[in-house]
């Protein structure tokens, strides 16, 4: 399996992660399973939403997103792009800075851990550390002809 299609596959697993909390903050489903309760506090935190949707709902945009660029990477078109990978990071990256400030939120303005937030942190930077060494495989074309 290679990089792209861990990610992918991440990708694909964080879908389901935001979608299991989109569901729970939406009312379409009435408890997490979640044997700390620290979980429905976070959810139930004005935290939890962020420009007028819940941040769940943010979180299924950001790995389709992942998961739609990791599948173009993988077209044998797209397959030695540098411009892919640079996506990648930029996308990964973002999406740990994004899980730092929640996780900075649950901490100390909460005083709550959700353990599927974790979860997706943890996805999100090992999603980064793979996106960066996919990164690293790619040639620059900053060689100067003379």
């Amino acid at each position: 399996m290679n990089k792209r299609q861990v990610l992918a596959l991440l990708a694909l697993i964080g879908v389901l992660l935001a979608t299991y909390l989109t569901l729970y903050k939406t009312g379409a489903i009435a408890e997490l399973k979640c044997s700390t309760g620290s979980c429905e506090q976070v959810q139930l935190s004005k935290w939890a939403t962020f420009l007028g949707l819940p941040v769940a709902a943010w979180g299924i945009a950001f790995y389709v997103a992942l998961l739609a660029l990791a599948l173009v990477g993988l077209q044998a078109s797209w397959a030695g792009s540098r411009g892919i990978s640079l996506a990648l990071v930029a996308l990964t990256g973002w999406g740990v800075l994004f899980s730092l400030w929640l996780t900075y939120l649950e901490l100390f303005v909460i005083h709550a851990i959700c353990r599927y937030c974790v979860g997706s942190a943890a996805l999100v930077t090992l999603a980064f550390v793979i996106a960066w060494l996919d990164l690293r495989e790619r040639p620059s074309n900053t060689a100067i002809s003379a």
